[in-house]
């Protein structure tokens, strides 16, 4: 499965070579996913990618295994396009992403997964399949449940991966599993944890109205403030 690059000298450890193409609906964040493992940044404004954009990630893997990634992030509009075939063909790993607050974005997965299927149906390897759940920072407004989330995986064969592309929220662990896996480099729990981004917790003071106290009676008015804690 893997795409072994020149062995060079023995001690320079092995190197490989990965083509991984992130596709799904516009708009649910596949293009901010792929900037936040290969550029660790995150824009704030949409911008629809047109065709595809190309992205070049080295990963190291424990053992000194090299492994460079090739990120293809494929916008939403080619899914009836002439070149999706182009793009995906190929492919070592596919993730499949959607928005966990857009229930139509998690039920036109099949649709996508039924054209990456048909495009490798005489292929004599299968890619590796991912799904992945993004916006996971805005779990309050989710619209697609987790159980349907694992579902649609094990039904399909698919790795299931949660993240939260505008925090970085398992980012880095994510495709870091991926690399190993198509690597064939079984990765302990303290090595996945090492890429896992920590997510700060913000201090947010909230203003309070003064409380005025009920006529006749002796309690003292608060002049204390309280501080929560909010995780964005």
């Amino acid at each position: 499965m893997a795409s072994k690059a020149e062995e060079s000298d023995s001690d320079e450890g092995e190197q490989m070579q990965f083509k991984v193409i992130v596709i799904g609906d516009g708009a649910v964040g596949k293009t901010s996913i792929v900037n936040r493992f290969c550029k660790d940044h995150f824009a704030t404004s949409y911008k629809q990618t047109i065709g595809l954009d190309f992205f070049m990630k080295r990963v190291v893997l424990p053992g000194e295994v090299d492994v460079t990634m090739q990120v293809w992030d494929i916008g939403g509009q080619t899914i009836g396009g002439k070149m999706i075939g182009n793009y995906v063909f190929g492919s070592h790993a596919i993730l499949l992403a959607y928005d966990i607050t857009n229930a139509e974005s998690f039920h036109n997965l099949q649709d996508w997964l039924d054209v990456v299927k048909k495009i490798h149906e005489t292929s004599p390897t299968k890619p590796y399949l991912g799904l992945l759940a993004n916006k996971t920072d805005l779990s309050h407004m989710r619209a697609v449940n987790p159980e349907k989330h694992n579902k649609f995986a094990s039904d399909n064969d698919m790795f299931s991966y949660f993240v939260s592309a505008k925090n970085g929220d398992n980012v880095n662990s994510t495709f870091y599993r991926v690399a190993a896996d198509l690597a064939g480099v079984v990765l302990s729990k303290p090595e996945i944890e090492v890429q896992t981004r920590v997510v700060e917790a913000q201090i947010v003071n909230h203003a309070q109205n003064e409380l005025k106290p009920v006529q006749g009676s002796n309690v003292p008015t608060s002049q204390s403030s309280s501080t929560a804690c909010s995780v964005q």
